[in-house]
């Protein structure tokens, strides 16, 4: 019997709910998994950009060291980026922060921070 590995992706859930689940996350690290999933919606389906943009820095100012909150936000803003075509300058500021600490210390930052900023950089043509 062969298993396969699907992606799926989580829809975007109401603004209350998300901002519910992701503070009680950054509290709380046993909510992580729920969270990853409630950001990934919010960045890949949420039309509102602002909304996500903060979330996402939100997310990765604040998570603890070794969260997989961290690398993910990083990615999310690269979801951002490809949806929207800008970030604020603290976004950006944040993503590439992100990603030196993913590319210095990958325990403390996964490698997702670099996959974002890569995105990040490629669709709004910087660098």
């Amino acid at each position: 019997m062969h298993s396969h590995l699907s992606c799926e992706n989580p829809p975007a859930l109401p603004h209350e709910v998300v901002v519910e689940v992701l503070g009680r996350a950054l509290r709380d690290r046993s909510a992580e998994g729920e969270a990853a999933s409630v950001l990934v919606g919010s960045a890949l389906n949420d039309d509102d950009r602002g909304f996500v943009e903060h979330w996402c820095t939100e997310v990765g100012r604040r998570a603890v060291p070794g969260s997989p909150l961290l690398g993910l936000a990083g990615l999310c803003l690269g979801h951002t980026a490809r949806r929207f075509g800008h970030l604020s300058d603290e976004a950006l500021a944040l993503a590439e922060a992100l990603a030196v600490r993913a590319e210095a210390d990958p325990s403390d930052v996964d490698g997702r921070a670099l996959d974002g900023f890569d995105d990040i950089r490629s669709f709004l043509h910087l660098w």
